[in-house]
């Protein structure tokens, strides 16, 4: 039996598990998907070698970074993002070969575009960790303009306090990459100028759980569309799926 699984820690509120387990059932797939919850990302070999069925693993907070130097070959897409979330697998003999890619792209971008109008030319991206760099990726892939939004002083970013009505009118998109109103924490949001939001306003979520965050629910009583990681998350498992199964 074919194993796949994900690599993270904690894994508590992992979506793939349910997600994988239930497509081999329906059709007819002989595997399993496993969750390895690792304490640091050094235990990946012991995984490894302990499983010699395993043909593919996500990962998962905190490792899309780290994992990058176990790999022997990284996706130039990964590679520009600085991010892997994808491990394809493959035996050949005794040895074990390593692709990494980012499906957060090709998930993100595919869900998000349909939302995307020309007057939506400037982003903010929440947050500054590796689920940030493929969405500022995929943003500048779709053409828009964008600036990283931290809590604290970092290079090129600017801070939450600094963000006034005037920037939420011309960056109009903004996407939360953290995991601030998250289940449990659900009445928590991002401090953003709420009311200077409009239909014009875009207010992408990548938390699914809860399905309308608090972010989600104070941008929408002034207009703005809103939408959260759900449909993201399908189609990285899609892509998943194609990199460890496909010709790439």
């Amino acid at each position: 039996m074919d194993k796949y699984g994900l690599i993270g820690y904690p894994l508590g509120h992992s979506f793939s598990i349910s997600y994988f387990n239930e497509k081999f059932a329906n059709e007819g797939i002989d595997a399993q998907y496993i969750n390895f919850e690792i304490p640091t990302i050094e235990a990946l070999p012991e995984v490894l070698a302990s499983n010699p069925e395993l043909k593919g693993l996500n990962v998962t907070i905190p490792y899309k970074e780290k994992v990058i130097s176990f790999l022997d070959h990284v996706s130039p897409e990964a590679r520009a993002i600085g991010a892997v979330n994808v491990i394809r697998v493959v035996h050949k003999g005794k040895e074990v070969e390593l692709k990494g890619y980012n499906s957060d792209v090709i998930g993100f971008t595919k869900s998000i575009e349909s939302m995307l109008e020309k007057y939506h030319k400037k982003a903010l991206i929440l947050g500054t960790g590796g689920a940030s760099k493929a969405i500022n990726f995929g943003l500048r892939s779709l053409g828009l303009e964008t600036v990283f939004v931290s809590r604290y002083e970092r290079p090129n970013t600017i801070q939450y306090q600094r963000i006034t009505p005037e920037v939420i009118k011309e960056y109009n998109v903004i996407v939360n990459c953290t995991p601030v109103g998250m289940y449990p924490h659900s009445e928590e949001c991002p401090q953003l100028p709420y009311e200077a939001m409009d239909s014009h306003t875009i207010l992408y979520d990548l938390i699914y759980n809860p399905d309308e965050t608090l972010f989600m629910r104070r941008g929408a009583e002034y207009g703005a569309n809103v939408k959260n990681g759900l449909e993201m998350l399908l189609l990285q498992a899609f892509a998943s799926w194609e990199f460890w199964n496909g010709e790439r």
